[in-house]
């Protein structure tokens, strides 16, 4: 069923049945491959909250959870400049961190992210994704868990957002292109 938010039509594209369906099995390989390991969530807000809210409920570990907020998006489109708008406070050094992104397109924003995360000196860091758009990726830095890969169209719902609607949505939509 087509939705329309503001402007522009949207199609469905994966349910909420495929997304918990595949974040419980990479939250099952997370569980595994950090086993025994000091662990700190690190959710990229906004867009994360839904995927980081359902994924943290499947690892099977004790954890802590953090935020960051960072802007790349104006409108529908990824920008060259990351801003952050609420920073990293815990202490890292020597934690295994796994940093939580809704959504991998150029790679602009994780970047910027790796940077600021491997400056407080973890001892590992790894990246989970629920989207990843591989055609549109600028870097070769490893994507460690990765839920769906896309292709090069804009997406809403599940957190992410068109001009700051349709997060809410339980699925994920995409652009309706004529």
């Amino acid at each position: 069923m087509k939705i329309q938010i503001k402007d522009k039509n949207f199609i469905p594209y994966l349910s909420s049945v495929q997304l918990q369906d595949r974040i419980s099995q990479v939250g099952a390989k997370i569980t595994q491959d950090f086993h025994g390991k000091d662990l700190v969530v690190i959710g990229v807000l906004n867009g994360s909250f839904m995927f980081l809210a359902d994924l943290c409920r499947v690892i099977d570990l004790p954890l802590t959870c953090s935020f960051v907020k960072i802007s790349s998006y104006e409108g529908m489109e990824s920008g060259e400049k990351i801003k952050s708008l609420i920073g990293l406070k815990e202490d890292l050094k020597n934690k295994y961190v796994l940093i939580v992104e809704d959504i991998v397109d150029t790679g602009i924003s994780m970047k910027y992210m790796l940077e600021q995360v491997y400056g407080l000196n973890p001892a590992k860091v790894s990246i989970v994704t629920l989207l990843f758009k591989p055609e549109a990726f600028r870097f070769n830095y490893p994507i460690d868990y990765v839920c769906f890969e896309i292709p090069n169209k804009f997406v809403v719902g599940y957190g992410l957002d068109y001009d700051g609607f349709g997060r809410n949505l339980p699925d994920i939509y995409q652009l309706d292109t004529p």
